[in-house]
């Protein structure tokens, strides 16, 4: 089985490692690109996949619409959102992802997320209700929200919304 693989022509196999990637969920053009990259051979084969072959891959794609970053911001946002993280995480992440500054900018402006209910509901969760309400507790959930990714005017918005 090997000795077919290896005759394979490395656009062939790149192109069958794109539609495998695809399938399981969506990936960014950089982040799928990066994936890719690790299977570009040194040129010494006939088989061995090339740049020119990667850019062909990437090209066909983007032209049936299987790679596209705004589609993959939005998934990625709403996903993210709905396991309780904030939008400075998820802002991160996807630049890391190689996404743009004005995809993720159209991703947010598209989510109708709540994020101080989000961040209420994720405290609550893992604080109990009420809301402890002493500093030191207060603190304590600060740093979790930190860390998850809300901003600190939506933090503080929960107490000053909600009489806890």
């Amino acid at each position: 089985m090997s000795e077919s693989i290896s005759r394979r022509s490395g656009y062939t196999r790149l192109l069958d490692k794109s539609t495998r990637l695809l399938a399981m969920r969506d990936h960014a053009e950089q982040e799928l690109r990066r994936k890719l990259g690790t299977l570009l051979g040194d040129g010494t084969n006939d088989s061995d996949a090339t740049q020119h072959d990667l850019e062909r891959v990437m090209t066909r794609c983007l032209e049936h619409g299987w790679v596209d970053d705004k589609r993959f911001a939005q998934r990625y946002l709403a996903g993210r959102s709905r396991k309780g993280y904030g939008p400075q995480r998820i802002r991160q992440e996807l630049k890391q992802k190689g996404v743009s500054n004005d995809d993720i900018d159209a991703a947010f402006k598209a989510s109708e997320t709540d994020w101080v209910r989000l961040a209420t509901e994720l405290a609550v969760k893992r604080f109990g209700y009420p809301l402890p309400s002493t500093f030191s507790e207060k603190v304590k959930i600060q740093r979790f929200l930190l860390y998850r990714g809300f901003y600190m005017d939506d933090i503080q918005s929960i107490y000053r919304n909600f009489n806890v």
